[in-house]
Parts: C-alpha cells; structure tokens; sequence
C-alpha cells in the first residue's frame, strides 16, 4: 500500500500514524503491517467491514507480535479516529491471556479491565455452550 493507497476520508489519523511507524519500524516489518491492514482499511473506507473475515491471531502470516500489535492499533485508529488506544492484555482463567485494544483511560482503569475480563469469560461460557450443543447435534463446532 502506497500513501496514495491510503484511505483519506477522515483517514488522517491513521496516516499520521502509518507515518511514525514507517520511521520507527523496521522496513520488512513496516511491508507486512501494510499487507495485513491494506484490506481492513479498504473495507472501512468502503463501508464493508462486517463481510470482511479478518483475524490477527488467525492470520497465516504468523505476524511477529510487534506487527501484530501495531496492526490492531493501525486498525482501531482507522475505526475510531483516535491516537492514544492502546493494546492490553487481560488474563482470563477460562481462556488465558487476551489481547485487546482500548482507548488510554480504560487501558488505566482496573475497575473497566475487569468488566471487559468478565465479558470475554461469559462470552466464552456461552461460546462452550453452543459447541456442546452442536457437538451434540452433529453440526460442525468450529465457530
């Protein structure tokens, strides 16, 4: 992706910010960034992220965790247009560590991390739920 590529809309944020990181990053690492946030950013500027199955954790470049930490940050700026978010990590008992990307106040907020750890266990109590269930059934469970 070229800065031409760029989605511009309101996409300043995310320039200023693909910007310090083509000046921090390494040039190869800068290269994979692009190549795994070029089709989000395109989607988000289309309107048509909800058909886009996107997953950094899934991803078979097997990002090194820099890039895809700095991609997850490229990618909440493009959504919400903001330079202070931050990637956290949350241990969850029922899943072990999770990664999420939030703004710098609730990145501070111990009371707000809590909250969001307790969602990801129901989520994941409901998810186990389900796979039971169409385990059960004979449907697939790789959801």
């Amino acid at each position: 992706m070229s800065d031409s590529e760029i989605p511009q809309g309101d996409g300043q944020p995310v320039k200023v910010y693909l910007d310090l990181l083509r000046i921090r990053m390494d040039t190869e690492d800068y290269r994979l960034l692009l190549r795994v946030v070029e089709p989000v950013l395109k989607a988000l500027e289309e309107e048509r992220l909800s058909s886009l199955d996107f997953a950094l954790d899934s991803s078979g470049d097997d990002l090194p965790p820099q890039v895809r930490d700095e991609a997850a940050l490229v990618i909440a700026t493009a959504v919400t247009g903001r330079l202070d978010n931050e990637v956290v990590e949350i241990d969850v008992d029922e899943t072990g560590p999770v990664r999420i990307v939030t703004d710098a106040t609730t990145a501070s907020d111990p009371v707000r991390l809590g909250e969001i750890a307790d969602y990801i266990r129901e989520r994941h109590q409901q998810t186990e739920e389900l796979r039971g269930i169409a385990e059960v059934s004979g449907l697939p469970t790789d959801f």
